[in-house]
C-alpha cells in the first residue's frame, strides 16, 4: 500500500506558526489531559407554558483520564453515554460545567485560540456547503487555515483519492452524494492541515465495509507518519479492537474502566471477548439504541 504523506515543501505562515507551536510541544509525554469533567443539560420535564419545570441530566459526570502523545485512544459506548458530549467539550465546542480539559499544557477554556489550532474534529453532523462539490469545499477550508492554492489542491485531491472518492466525484454537488460519501469528504478535511490532534466522533458510521476499512488504514497511517495523536468515540466493537492502543468504556457519562483491549478482556475473565467485558462491566449492549446525544 502506498502510504499517503501529508507533509509540505512550503508552508503557509499558518503552517508555520502551528509547526513552531507543535516544537513547543515535543518535549510533552501527555498529549490531552481531562480532569473532572461535568457537562450536563436542562431538559423540560412538565409543568405549564408559563412555568415550565426541568430536571438536570449530566451526560458527562466526573470523567478523568490522559491520553499519551501519537496514542489512539478510544472510547467505547451506546448511543447516548456520553461520547460526543465529551468529544463536545474537549474540542471547545461546549464549556464544562465543572472540571478540565488541557491539551498539551493549554486550557480548552481559557487558551480555546490556541487549542483550536491544535485539532480538527470529525463527526457525522459536519456541516458543509452541499452545493458545492468535495473539491470545492475542502479549497475552501484550506484558505481558512491559510494553505496556498496549488498546496491545498493537491493535498486535497490525493486525500480524497486516499479515502476511495473516485475522480468524478471530486466535482459533483455534495447534496447528491450518499451519506457515507459526505462522510468520507468530513474526514478529508479534518485531515487537510495535518492537525496535531484529531478527535473522531463515530467516523465511520454511515459506511459501507470497504470504505470503513479505507477510513481505518487511513487513521492508522495519520498516526504512524505525523505523530498525530487521536480520540476514537465509537460504538463498533471491532473497530475499537483494531485502531486503538487503549479503550475507555462510558457508560451513563462516566468512565467504568480503561486499559488495552487485553487488559479489558482479562476483566471478564479467561476467554472472554472484549464484547463480553463491556456488558459485563457496564450492564449495557453496544447495539442498544440510547437517546442521541447532544
Amino acid at each position: 500500500m502506498q502510504l499517503l504523506s501529508l507533509t509540505l515543501n512550503a508552508p503557509s505562515e499558518a503552517e508555520a506558526a502551528l509547526s513552531s507551536l507543535s516544537r513547543n510541544l515535543s518535549g510533552r509525554d501527555v498529549a490531552i489531559d481531562v480532569q473532572q469533567l461535568v457537562k450536563g443539560f436542562r431538559k423540560k420535564a412538565g409543568g405549564h407554558l408559563l412555568r415550565p419545570r426541568f430536571t438536570e441530566s449530566r451526560a458527562v459526570d466526573g470523567v478523568t483520564f490522559q491520553v499519551r502523545r501519537g496514542e489512539i485512544y478510544g472510547v467505547l459506548g451506546p448511543n447516548g453515554s456520553g461520547k460526543s458530549t465529551l468529544i463536545r467539550a474537549m474540542s471547545t465546542l461546549l464549556i464544562p460545567d465543572a472540571g478540565r480539559v488541557t491539551i498539551f499544557g493549554l486550557d480548552v477554556v481559557r487558551d480555546e485560540a490556541q487549542v483550536r489550532r491544535l485539532l480538527n474534529r470529525v463527526s457525522v453532523d459536519a456541516a458543509f456547503y452541499k452545493k458545492l462539490s468535495p473539491r470545492e469545499n475542502l479549497l475552501y477550508s484550506a484558505q481558512l487555515y491559510g494553505l496556498a492554492p496549488q498546496v491545498a489542491e493537491e493535498r486535497a485531491l490525493s486525500t480524497l483519492r486516499r479515502l476511495g472518492l473516485k475522480e468524478k466525484a471530486f466535482y459533483e454537488p455534495l447534496e447528491e452524494m450518499s451519506r457515507g460519501m459526505q462522510q468520507k469528504v468530513a474526514i478529508a478535511r479534518a485531515f487537510l492541515t495535518s492537525p496535531v490532534i484529531v478527535l473522531l466522533d463515530e467516523p465511520t458510521t454511515g459506511l459501507d465495509p470497504k470504505s470503513r476499512r479505507d477510513v481505518q488504514e487511513f487513521v492508522l497511517e495519520l498516526r504512524d507518519l505525523h505523530d498525530a495523536t487521536i480520540i476514537l468515540t465509537t460504538h463498533d466493537m471491532p473497530e475499537a479492537e483494531r485502531l486503538c492502543d487503549r479503550i475507555a468504556f462510558i457508560s451513563g457519562g462516566r468512565f467504568v474502566a480503561e486499559g488495552t483491549p487485553d487488559e479489558l478482556r482479562a476483566l471478564a475473565g479467561p476467554g472472554k471477548s472484549l464484547e463480553d467485558a463491556f456488558i459485563e462491566l457496564t450492564g449495557e449492549d453496544l447495539a442498544k439504541q440510547g437517546e442521541e446525544e447532544l
